[in-house]
């Protein structure tokens, strides 16, 4: 492959619980003249699929404990906000002024559980992760067959910080309809090398590429 195209799938509204995905980007897809075909890959961003599934939590209805307190004394962050990021995690990573790095549920190693409050309606209202990015991903993915006839690979794509390099990079924390990663192992280099540790991230590679049209 030398090329590829990336567009984003224009005039998709405000999504929230409940709402269909994949029938909007059917309708959208439709109304620009576009359609899916065999081979296509839909990124979609990990804030429209946790409106959809509900993970949004008002943080008036957060009651603190004594270890969100205890975290949220070292961090400088709100005890609701702690709380809420606890409840969604399995341990403290990191923990110092300004800075709170835990284990998602999910696995994810990220800051805040991969929570927060941007692009969210409501005062004091916090966005969570899925609870399972790879399933939602697969329904996304089913709902687009059953709409257009083909089924795309589906990636849910959201922004990561990486150790000891600054700003965000788009990741994949789910997919569906495509292999996460390319194992080259066992392959040969240009001059005969056998690969023996090389595995490329191709749906991190993708979900990265995605986030320049992102917004």
């Amino acid at each position: 492959m030398s090329s590829f195209r990336l567009f984003a799938v224009e005039n998709l509204p405000l999504f929230h619980a409940g709402d269909d995905i994949s029938e909007q980007i059917a309708d959208k897809l439709k109304a620009m003249g576009e359609r899916l075909k065999a081979g296509d890959i839909v990124v979609i961003a990990q804030k429209i699929v946790s409106k959809v599934e509900d993970r949004i939590v008002p943080l008036a209805q957060v009651t603190p404990d004594g270890e969100a307190e205890q975290v949220a004394e070292i961090t400088g962050k709100d005890p609701h906000l702690v709380k809420a990021i606890l409840d969604d995690s399995r341990s403290v990573v990191r923990s110092r002024p300004g800075l709170l790095i835990v284990e998602q549920r999910s696995g994810w190693i990220c800051a805040n559980a991969g929570a927060d409050q941007s692009n969210v309606e409501g005062a004091e209202v916090l966005a969570l992760l899925p609870e399972d990015s790879d399933a939602s991903a697969e329904r996304i993915r089913s709902g687009l067959a059953e709409r257009t006839g083909v089924a795309p690979a589906v990636i849910i794509n959201d922004s990561h910080g990486r150790a000891w390099r600054y700003g965000t990079v788009g990741i994949s924390i789910g997919c569906a309809g495509l292999p996460p990663l390319w194992d080259q192992r066992g392959l040969h280099d240009l001059f005969g090398y056998e690969l023996v540790g090389s595995e490329e991230a191709i749906a991190d590679e993708l979900a990265a590429a995605a986030s320049l049209l992102m917004g």
